[in-house]
């Protein structure tokens, strides 16, 4: 099947919270089984209300495909040299198409516009499909920690 689609910004709106809510929440019980989690508290425990105040503190990106939304991404920028990912997930059956390229090379685009030096993010180390996907994208395993009941690598990518 060819699927059009367009990423666009998130909006401070009951609408738009709810349809990051609900992606997000498919993609984290996706990548629980793909992984091979217990659980993800953070992601799956969210509020509206917070999602609500990522979309107005930091950069929040909705896919959408025929006005449904299909993908989200939220970059932090912490400090003026470092920017977290989290929360990424593109909805199974829409995977492999190029939603998750292109919002990493948005990504790039934004970290390197506000002169980021470097990024990182957390994802399961079991997931190979993931990772291998990061790696494709120039993020490099920087540690690995288990405080959440299973191995999650740091994987980090620099922009100088």
């Amino acid at each position: 099947m060819d699927y059009s689609f367009i990423i666009r910004r998130a909006e401070p709106t009951q609408a738009d919270a709810l349809a990051v809510q609900s992606v997000m929440r498919d993609s984290f019980e996706k990548y629980k089984q793909h992984a091979g989690v217990p659980n993800t508290p953070g992601a799956l425990s969210e509020t509206l209300e917070d999602i609500l105040d990522d979309i107005k503190n930091s950069y929040v990106y909705l896919a959408v495909v025929d006005g449904e939304p299909v993908g989200s991404i939220r970059i932090n920028i912490e400090t003026p040299e470092y920017a977290y990912i989290k929360r990424f997930g593109v909805r199974e059956g829409y995977q492999s198409i190029g939603i998750g390229k292109s919002f990493m090379n948005l990504v790039d685009k934004l970290l390197r516009s506000k002169g980021v030096k470097y990024a990182g993010l957390h994802t399961a180390s079991k997931y190979t499909a993931l990772v291998r996907f990061y790696y494709g994208c120039g993020f490099y395993v920087k540690s690995t920690e288990d405080t959440r009941g299973y191995l999650r690598a740091y994987l980090v990518k620099d922009y100088q």
